[in-house]
């Protein structure tokens, strides 16, 4: 038996598990045991970015503490806040290579800049981030 192909990242986003509001475990990432996480799907954060308007942009803490608020929780993990960043980003390149207009994909542009650790392992590389956010007039 062979080993099955590895999984598109529109398939992961796709199949990935609902959202979760649940307490901290353990002390992790700066969060705190005990205090109410969000743990996010990529369909909400991709949701949360697609909200935000051309010409502005957000901090990924800004997201995190915003959707935190969103679904009653007081903190959301950045672990999987991370992992689900580049799970959009990347789901959105490859729309994008499939011919999907920029307007049509999720602007992860506004979220990741050309500095941020996730960007620095997308598929596109940093320079094509850049490009997108001096197209929007963002820094």
């Amino acid at each position: 038996m062979g080993k099955s192909p590895a999984r598109s990242w529109t398939e992961k986003f796709e199949s990935s598990k609902p959202h979760e509001v649940k307490p901290v475990p353990i002390n992790i990432a700066g969060m705190k045991k005990g205090e109410i996480m969000l743990v996010p799907s990529p369909r909400i954060v991709a949701d949360f970015i697609a909200r935000i308007p051309a010409g502005e942009s957000m901090d990924v803490r800004t997201l995190r503490e915003r959707l935190a608020r969103r679904y009653k929780a007081e903190v959301t993990c950045p672990i999987t806040t991370g992992f689900h960043l580049r799970t959009v980003a990347e789901a959105a390149l490859e729309a994008r290579s499939r011919g999907a207009a920029l307007t049509e994909i999720t602007p992860f542009w506004r979220v990741l800049d050309e500095h941020a650790p996730t960007t620095e392992k997308l598929s596109c590389g940093t320079a094509f981030v850049k490009k997108l956010r001096r197209r929007e007039g963002l820094r």
